[in-house]
């Protein structure tokens, strides 16, 4: 908030300005005092159930606090609005209540592509990493916010690993913003797109998205970096450090690359053969929006609500997808996916053979029962989730197709749905009630379901 109230001086946004110093001041009041509290505490390792407490709430006060700039400069005046916008910053869905974008002040568009910045790595980690004089759980804190149904450690000191990511994160934010500035972007769109970008989260300075610059270099640049962003950042470690077996082996990479090329090459013969547009722009349209909803980023270059139908089935598909595990993607994940194919496929072999005995393996390696078990209960969860919250939606008066793919959109932390919240469309039309409920969900699917419900349920608070 401090380098945003810079930006803010900078452009001479005074209201601006007044509200990120209030917002400051009261921030840094409350954490002083928490600071004090935990001096006095004897408490020094945290229990699982504390972990899991910290972390759900850790997101939520992280949204109240972020809210008050947009709040206090009067920009967003109603505060279940301002709240709804950082929620989706934070957990890098990419929903907005914005009807018009660019007529924000510049610090405040800086200061909305920041939160999904940090909120792409994750809040906790970045405090592990950069505060490990807090000496409190810090793989438990990870475990219980970490995107996916695994931590890999990098190194055997959980800070040395938080501290890894985080310079491989913040060597490609350096390395796409020289990129995008060379493809024609000014230096502030070039920051806040990385900053989107990275996360996997999609907020742009502008109305149209991507679609504004009708560039095909900033697009396949963009889309290149969703890629990256949404593989698994042990990956990304392996590669610098030369361990190619660990990428070669991994089934997930490989099965996430089948799935982004066959729907590309769908949608784009089918671009091609229902358009009059050529090979490489049906190519690049199909590529790009394929790769926007597969990592959840949500980026736009085109109203793909005017696409085929067969195009648009493919992109909701890709909804219930989502990126890698351990990445800053958001949605099901491409493991768990991948697993439970596996699982359908030896239920069918056992069905054959019923004394037989069928292994499934992930790279290369055999996968514990428990982890299958897992799976199919947080697909079981992900699924009556969404059904639920399809269902408050609904109640507000929305049709069937913009509830179903707004609670997606939501829980999967992409962005865009279909409908009502479509390309062309956003979240302000929704009743309050509905936004609430929504941020909600925003916050329980970038923290993996289980790690937020589970402190609503009666077991949690029993001893």
């Amino acid at each position: 908030m401090f380098l945003c109230s810079l930006t803010s001086l900078y452009y001479s946004e005074i209201s601006a300005f007044k509200s990120f110093q209030i917002t400051i001041i009261i921030i840094v009041s409350i954490s002083l005092l928490f600071l004090l509290l935990i001096k006095k505490s004897n408490q020094k390792i945290l229990s699982t159930k504390g972990s899991f407490l910290l972390v759900s709430l850790a997101w939520i006060t992280a949204s109240f606090f972020g809210a008050m700039p947009f709040y206090l400069s009067g920009a967003i005046p109603h505060f279940t609005n301002a709240f709804f916008e950082t929620a989706s910053g934070f957990t890098t869905t990419g929903a907005s209540i914005l009807v018009d974008i660019e007529s924000l002040p510049k610090s405040l568009l800086m200061w909305r592509s920041l939160t999904q910045w940090l909120g792409g790595m994750g809040i906790v980690v970045l405090t592990v990493a950069i505060l490990p004089l807090l000496g409190i759980g810090g793989l438990q804190l990870i475990k219980a916010e970490a995107p996916g149904p695994s931590v890999d450690k990098i190194s055997s000191r959980i800070t040395t690993t938080a501290k890894y990511l985080w310079l491989i994160y913040l060597s490609l934010t350096v390395l796409l913003i020289a990129l995008l500035v060379i493809g024609g972007m000014s230096f502030f769109d070039s920051v806040t797109h990385t900053f989107s970008t990275l996360s996997t989260g999609g907020f742009s300075p502008k109305q149209n998205s991507i679609a504004h610059y009708g560039s095909p270099f900033i697009q396949y640049v963009i889309a290149f970096f969703m890629f990256l962003a949404s593989a698994n950042f042990a990956l990304h470690f392996n590669l610098i450090t030369g361990n190619f077996k660990n990428i070669f082996n991994n089934s997930e990479i490989k099965a996430f690359i089948i799935i982004i090329l066959t729907s590309t090459v769908i949608v784009t013969l089918n671009l091609y053969y229902n358009f009059e547009s050529g090979g490489e722009e049906s190519f690049r349209l199909a590529i790009f929006q394929a790769l926007s909803f597969i990592t959840t980023t949500g980026f736009v270059t085109d109203n793909y609500e005017s696409w085929p139908f067969l195009s648009q089935i493919i992109l909701f598909s890709l909804m219930f997808v989502g990126g890698c595990s351990g990445s800053t993607a958001g949605g099901i994940k491409v493991v768990r996916i991948l697993l439970l194919f596996k699982q359908s496929l030896n239920e069918m072999k056992f069905l054959l053979h019923p004394r037989g005995i069928f292994t499934i393996k992930l790279n290369k390696m055999p996968v514990k029962k428990d982890i299958v078990y897992a799976v199919s209960g947080f697909f079981f969860l992900y699924i009556a989730t969404n059904i639920i919250v399809t269902v408050i939606v609904a109640s507000g008066g929305n049709s069937l197709m913009t509830s179903l793919t707004a609670s997606l959109a939501t829980i999967g932390n992409i962005g865009p749905a279909f409908g009502s919240a479509g390309p062309m469309d956003n979240y302000a039309g929704f009743s309050d009630y509905i936004k609430w409920v929504l941020s909600l969900a925003m916050i329980a699917g970038r923290l993996e379901l289980y790690s937020f419900i589970i402190i609503f349920t009666p077991y949690f608070w029993k001893k």
